[in-house]
């Protein structure tokens, strides 16, 4: 069974791997995202029907590098590098 100190580690952990799973969509995206950016600027309300292709372009982006699988195998990554230690 896993001590209290054992699993805060790992919570750290996955924390750690999610941000750097979240800042790798974002620098892969960042062409998508900007155009997003550039459509929603001066806009309020209106950026939910003038810029809808550019936010489902931007979402589908993230989606491929932000997803269960990418990370379960960021985790299995993970633990081969450190059982590699």
């Amino acid at each position: 069974m896993e001590t209290m100190a054992e699993l805060r580690m790992k919570k750290k952990v996955e924390e750690a791997l999610r941000s750097k799973m979240k800042a790798k969509a974002l620098k892969e995206c960042d062409d998508v995202l900007s155009k997003f950016t550039e459509c929603a600027r001066g806009r309020t309300l209106s950026v939910v029907w003038a810029c809808r292709e550019q936010h489902k372009e931007m979402n589908d982006c993230l989606k491929q590098f932000t997803n269960d699988e990418v990370f379960e195998e960021q985790k299995r990554q993970y633990v081969m590098e450190t059982e590699g230690k």
